[in-house]
């Protein structure tokens, strides 16, 4: 959406003024100058290398080395050229490939080859990028380099010559000044938590750094504490950043009580918080809801994290720091966005997905986002973040927060979210009915509207029952200006078809499993829709639609009614085993 106010204006450009002195300062820092300012301070060997917890595939070792490279969605194939050399198709791409992390792959290959590839590849960014800015000097950029050259120097390090050795130390030292110079200057969110991260881990690995040690943990602390909600979502609202973030945390909790010094508490205490927050999200197929720029789920990194949980704690119903809301009843599960966007300069990722929901029954996804497409392309991730993407209420074909898009400065601080929600008032509601909850949001407040919500599961999981309602706040406008959409997106897996003479739509499960939707005395029909998140990429699928004016009716109510069910059985024992399931 174009910026059309004058605040919005205002706002922008005291985002630009914010931007603006942080670069400046992390250019004085970490910039031209101090990357060629004489530098030794080279630690003598690596101590300890942190585990990387990240999946790894040794078939992909393979089309490394013959010059292919698949990051984001992007194929390049180098042909001869050093891939650094490359023009880049996409940024994603760009910072994926400086970021390292592959070299996770070609470790798994335990061949000497790839361990020869894996030398020659960094050697190449040494000479060709080791002192230059752009990608690849971005503060997140280089964490992630830090991180993954630290956990894969087994690989690089073992019986290879002096001459390597010290490069590669003369290297990752420099990198890790460069972030100690920058961590203050770097963008706010997950780059800024990574870059203390990386710091500490790389002072607790390299030789000769016993003075940094604690004062990165420290900072360490400091920014978990920031960064960390007090129930364990992130600041940024994207369910993505705590898996990622432990991902990183937990082998450099394990490195320094390997070391000798125990985590600080604020470290227990953040693992602590996060750790129930992974299954808070969890939907009943094992995948993440796809709220404010999560995608496709690494199934095998939640389960690798999950494995560190000796508490097990019970996730929340109520993470009302990290706005969203939890129902549970036997095997129905919904999650419900009920927060407002984050700060603008965390808001480069999220949606305009206020008070929408995604639905499961047992592992069968039902009513879902669209989420986020791994493409990289900027089309999609436009789309992903529009209210209608979403399973939830739009109007006036407008979204519910306010993209600054159509400006050249995005090309310096992103699309992000430059109005949208400011009040979004929650009540929950627990009896022998069900579980009530209702919400409402002002993100259309500019067009004197209020978007309220109430959603009940019953105790049995077999009905949610909704409401959606457009409360005037003003004037309404003339012409076709007050038309409004209720969408439920609905997952690939779902087969749905109109029944009753249009009246309702049956939904049907690969297993059996049967819901059936009914909006009375409104006209519901079936549309298409994309879905985003797969792992296997685009999948096309349906949503429900409701469609209503304003001025013809303020409200739809809307049932979601379980009329076949499946029998599902547990391994004994197991219990974040996903459920085994027979048709009965």
């Amino acid at each position: 959406m174009a910026l059309e106010s004058m605040s919005d204006q205002a706002r922008i450009w005291r985002l630009v003024a914010s931007h603006v002195w942080r670069s400046t300062l992390r250019w004085m820092h970490g910039g031209p100058a101090s990357a060629f300012a004489p530098f030794n301070a080279v630690p003598t060997r690596l101590l300890i290398a942190p585990q990387d917890l990240r999946t790894a595939d040794p078939t992909i070792a393979v089309d490394i080395y013959a010059g292919r490279f698949v990051f984001s969605g992007h194929f390049v194939e180098a042909g001869g050229q050093s891939p650094f050399e490359i023009n880049p198709p996409s940024p994603d791409w760009a910072r994926a490939l400086h970021g390292f992390g592959w070299l996770r792959h070609l470790r798994a290959a335990e061949t000497a080859m790839a361990r020869s590839n894996a030398r020659a590849l960094i050697d190449e960014w040494i000479r060709l990028v080791g002192r230059r800015h752009g990608f690849a000097w971005e503060p997140g950029v280089v964490a992630r380099r830090v991180l993954s050259w630290l956990s894969q120097s087994p690989l690089l390090l073992e019986n290879c010559d002096r001459d390597f050795y010290r490069r590669f130390l003369k290297s990752l030292a420099r990198q890790v000044r460069f972030l100690r110079k920058t961590v203050n200057e770097a963008p706010d969110g997950l780059p800024r938590l990574l870059a203390t991260m990386a710091i500490a881990a790389a002072s607790i690995s390299m030789s000769g750094q016993g003075r940094f040690a604690r004062m990165s943990l420290k900072r360490l602390d400091l920014e978990l504490t920031r960064q960390i909600l007090p129930d364990g979502g992130h600041i940024s609202r994207n369910p993505g950043a705590v898996l990622e973030i432990l991902a990183d945390l937990l082998p450099i909790r394990q490195a320094f009580t390997s070391q000798g010094l125990p985590p600080s508490q604020a470290m227990m205490d953040a693992v602590d918080r996060m750790m129930p927050m992974i299954r808070f999200f969890r939907m009943g197929d094992g995948s993440f809801a796809h709220f404010n720029g999560m995608g496709a789920t690494s199934g095998d990194l939640v389960a690798t994290v999950l494995a560190y949980d000796d508490a097990r704690g019970t996730p929340p119903s109520d993470a009302a720091h990290s706005g969203y809301q939890r129902l549970v009843a036997e095997d129905t599960l919904v999650v419900m966005d009920t927060g407002r966007p984050p700060p603008p300069m965390l808001s480069q990722y999220a949606h305009a997905g206020c008070l929408s929901f995604e639905m499961s029954s047992g592992r069968n996804r039902i009513v879902v986002n669209c989420g986020v497409s791994g493409k990289g392309h900027e089309t999609w991730r436009k789309v992903a973040r529009s209210t209608a993407a979403h399973s939830t209420l739009e109007y006036n074909s407008t979204s519910s927060c306010r993209f600054m898009a159509g400006h050249q400065l995005t090309r310096w601080l992103g699309s992000l979210i430059v109005a949208g929600p400011t009040q979004v008032p929650v009540s929950r509601e627990e009896d022998d009915a069900g579980i009530h909850i209702a919400a409402s949001h002002n993100g259309y407040a500019p067009q004197r509207v209020r978007h309220d919500r109430t959603i009940r599961l019953s105790r049995d999981g077999s009905v949610l029952e909704g409401r959606d309602m457009l409360e005037p706040t003003g004037t309404l406008p003339v012409g076709d200006h007050d038309r409004y959409v209720v969408r439920f997106h609905l997952h690939p897996g779902i087969k749905a078809s109109l029944v009753r003479g249009g009246g309702a739509v049956l939904l049907m499960c690969a297993d059996g499993e049967a819901w059936e939707f009914t909006a009375p005395d409104a006209q519901v029909s079936l549309e298409e829709s994309i879905y985003l998140s797969d792992v296997h990429g685009h999948r096309h699928t349906e949503q429900i639609v409701v469609h209503e004016r304003l001025r013809h009716r303020r409200e739809v109510s809307w049932v979601f009614r379980r009329t076949a069910t499946a029998k599902r059985q547990r391994r004994r024992g197991q219990g974040d085993e996903e459920p085994v399931e027979t048709l009965i």
